[in-house]
Formats: structure tokens, sequence, C-alpha cells
């Protein structure tokens, strides 16, 4: 993206009752490492290359302990506003930075949830450390949404197990070291018969089938597993229990992915409010006419809005220790939806300079389309809130 208007997101949440020193700590531990030039000197156009570039520098200077803990700790102790204090500052500066921080936690989530001990120590040490690149393989062509639907199968064989089917829309797909991935085993129908597995990239009968393109370039591929034999060490969980695993997983990360929405909706808001200061119009600045001065009121509330759902789930689970289903989908459905429209604003106040291809604008406004999808998309976020208020009673 283009020079930042400024140094970086606004820090103001800091004083906000949901954080800590320590968060504090970390959040200027983040602006260290930008500052310090952890994001320079990278090339957008070598994807791949540029996604182990980001995850080697974050693991050496130990960022990536937000996302991944030790083989020691449970995986309930990743750290949730810290994850989102990442996403937030790594979107605001970088997309592929963030995609690249937050898959290491999402590949290695339901490992440190639900993995052996000796699994946990053979894996989330060296992608901690950013050695290893993650992912986590969920979707199937028809199978997204609707994940009881999925057909990718695996049949048990001694003390192994065999896998076949193919898997899409994998991000780190083609580059990642270790998957997390979910099949069906068929212990009982729909949700209840799929399990959890860990695929090394190097395991025969793995392969990737192709490359996707989209268009904010991240790594994404479609997956194949031709009779893939692994050990039955590397299932995680009970068999039958991987979509319960799926689901605790996605109920911690989603919040971060309205964290990333935060930051690249502040991102598109500093870009608009220095457009808007130094476009020159009608004798005076953009900035005075009043329909601006309208926008810029409705993209800032909307953004203190979403923020503070976002930073209620996350201190709700880490302070209070309580299920976040519910706050996690509310703050993901309101956050990535009200991006879209900060980001929409943000280009329309650009003019004709917000649609021209490099412009920071123009790159956000593809950034944020995915988030609206990914990881449930927003009209998914919309039943699970319904389905917890009615279990409510």
């Amino acid at each position: 993206m283009s020079t930042p208007a400024a140094a970086g997101p606004t820090r103001e949440p800091l004083d906000w009752p949901f954080f800590g020193p320590e968060h504090r700590a970390y959040a200027a531990r983040l602006d260290g490492f930008v500052a310090g030039g952890g994001l320079d000197g990278l090339d957008h156009a070598d994807v791949d290359g540029t996604c182990r570039t980001l995850v080697a520098r974050l693991g050496a200077t130990g960022l990536l302990e937000a996302a991944v803990p030790t083989p020691e700790a449970d995986g309930t102790s990743i750290r949730s506003l810290e994850l989102c204090l990442a996403r937030e500052t790594l979107a605001w500066h970088d997309g592929l930075a963030d995609f690249a921080f937050a898959m290491q936690g999402l590949g290695t989530g339901a490992i440190a949830l639900a993995g052996s001990d000796a699994l946990k120590r053979e894996v989330l040490p060296k992608v901690r450390r950013g050695e290893w690149l993650a992912a986590f393989a969920l979707s199937e062509a028809d199978a997204g949404s609707d994940v009881a639907a999925m057909s990718c199968a695996a049949r048990a064989d001694g003390d192994h197990y065999v896998l076949d089917g193919e898997k899409t829309w994998i991000s780190n797909g083609g580059i990642a070291d270790v998957y997390t991935v979910f099949v069906r085993t068929g212990e009982a129908p729909g949700t209840r018969g799929i399990s959890a597995f860990v695929v090394f990239a190097d395991d025969p009968g793995f392969s990737i089938v192709e490359r996707i393109d989209v268009i904010a370039p991240h790594p994404l591929a479609t997956i194949r597993f031709d009779g893939c034999r692994i050990p039955a060490s590397r299932r995680l969980g009970a068999a039958g229990e991987g979509f319960k695993i799926a689901m605790r997983t996605l109920d911690i990360f989603r919040a971060s992915v309205a964290a990333a929405a935060l930051g690249f909706a502040r991102r598109a808001f500093d870009e608009a409010l220095h457009h808007v200061r130094s476009r020159r119009m009608l004798g005076g600045t953009l900035a005075d006419l009043q329909l601006t001065q309208a926008a810029l009121g409705d993209m800032a509330a909307e953004l203190d809005g979403a923020a503070l759902l976002t930073w209620r789930a996350a201190w709700r689970r880490d302070v209070q220790g309580l299920p976040t289903t519910r706050e996690a989908a509310m703050a993901k459905m309101t956050a990535t939806e009200m991006a879209q429209r900060v980001i929409d604003r943000a280009v329309q106040l650009h003019g004709g300079r917000g649609v021209r291809s490099g412009e920071t604008v123009e790159a956000l406004y593809r950034e944020i389309r995915a988030l609206r999808i990914y990881e449930g998309a927003t009209e998914v976020q919309k039943l699970i809130i319904a389905r917890e208020l009615l279990k409510a009673g």
C-alpha cells in the first residue's frame, strides 16, 4: 500500500477498561516491530515468499506467542486481546502481514486445543518460531457454510487412518508445512461423524491440485488426499469430535477477524481524513463540505461501535473466562460489514483516485471483501447469534 497518512492505528482504545498494562506493552512491541523495519522490503508480487518472510520475522521477534501457545500450555491459553491487537495493527499496515500472522494461530489452534502432548511438542514450537507455516483445512467445494455436507473422508486401518478426497479455499495451501484437516470418519450422521487430523506437506498421498487467485492475493489452494496414510496418533481428540474442535477453534479466532476488519477500516478512515483535509475544492477543502463531515461522522461512529463489540468478545474470553460464541459472531458480523461500508466511503471521498490501482484505499477495497465470507459468512453469523439467543431461553 502507498505511504500511510499516519504512523499506525490509533491507540486510544488502549485506555478503555478492556486493557491492562500487559496489553499496552504488547501493542508497543507491535509498533516497535513495524518501526524497526519488520514490514520493510517486502515483494508483494511474490506472495508465497513474502508470507514466508513475514512469518519468519514475526516468529523471530516473539510476536506469534499471542497466537500459538507453548506445548505445555492448554490451547485455551491463546490470548484473544493480544491476538486482536496484533491483527488490527498488522491489517492497518499490510493485509498480507495480518494474513501471515493469523494463519499461524488458526492453523494450529485445534492442535493446541486437542492434540496429544507429543504432537504439540512436534508442531507448536516450530510454528511459534516462524519456522513452519500452518493451514486450517475445513472447506470443500460443496461444503463451506454447510460443514455437515463434507465428503472428504478417512477410514481406520489398524493404527493408521487413510484419507481420500479434496479440500478447497485452503489458506496457506501450497506453502504450509502442517495442515489441520477435518474429514468424515462416519461415527454418526452429519457433524457428529467428523474427525480432525494433522497432515504434513510431505506425507505420501497429499498433493496440491491447484493454486487459487483472488482479488487480494494470498496463498490459497485446493488440496487432495489420495490414499494418504497417517498414524492414528495424529488424530486430534476422539473420533467424531472434529466438528466440535473446529467450532472451538473458530470461537477463539473469529473475534480476531473482526479486529482485522477494524484495522482495514481504520486505515481507510485515516487515509480519508488525510485526503479531505488536503483536497482543494470549491474555494476551500473537501473537509469543509457538510456532506463530507456527515460521512466522516458516520464512519467514526461505526468504527467505535464495532470496536466495542470486538474488544468485548476478546475481554469476555480472556478476563471473564466465559463462552463467546454469540459475542464473537456479533463482533465478526458487525465489524466486517462496517469495514466494507467505511472503506467504500473512503473510496468515494477519494473520487477517481480511489479506484486507481496501487492506491491504499483501492487495495483496502479488495482486502475487506473476503472477511465477510471466511470463518463463517455474515449470514452464518446471524444464524449463530439467533441460535445462541434461542438456546438461552
